[in-house]
């Protein structure tokens, strides 16, 4: 991810938060997230220990996966039109090439935990919240030959 993403990531993390997770949280969740995913957060993030990868399509971001510290996905993005074709899974993989350790976590939104499963994530735990975010513990553990060293 480069600065010149930083406005469409954004907006694609804030339309499919908007579109499938808003609506089961409070307005502290959405605030929560809203700052999160505005784009100067992001900027910030891009300056420390976090991987920022994006998909593009015909010159377009189509979705973004930031994998923390090589070890936690915290946040896994697709834009609504290309769901469900493959996007979130290669970013995921591409993501997890990276990763420095061998077991991977995400704390998933509740709408998202049957797309970590499907990318072979197990719940770990009971839900949790913060902030007025609601999450399903998850985590994939990985070969040593799934991840950098």
């Amino acid at each position: 991810m480069e600065e010149k993403d930083l406005e469409a990531v954004s907006a694609i993390c804030l339309a499919s938060f908007l579109q499938s997770v808003a609506d089961s949280l409070s307005d502290e969740g959405v605030s929560t997230f809203s700052t999160i995913a505005a784009s100067h957060s992001f900027g910030e993030r891009m300056k420390g220990d976090n991987l920022m990868l994006v998909a593009e399509s015909d010159g377009k971001t189509v979705g973004v996966i930031e994998l923390k510290q090589g070890r936690h996905v915290a946040m896994l993005f697709v834009s609504s039109d290309y769901q469900k074709k493959g996007v979130g899974k290669k970013l995921l993989a591409a993501a997890l090439e990276h990763a420095r350790t061998d077991i991977v976590t995400v704390s998933a939104s509740l709408s998202s935990v049957p797309a970590y499963e499907s990318y072979g994530f197990e719940c770990k735990g009971a839900t949790g919240e913060s902030k007025g975010l609601i999450y399903q513990p998850m985590e994939i553990e990985l070969n040593s030959s799934m991840h950098a060293k």
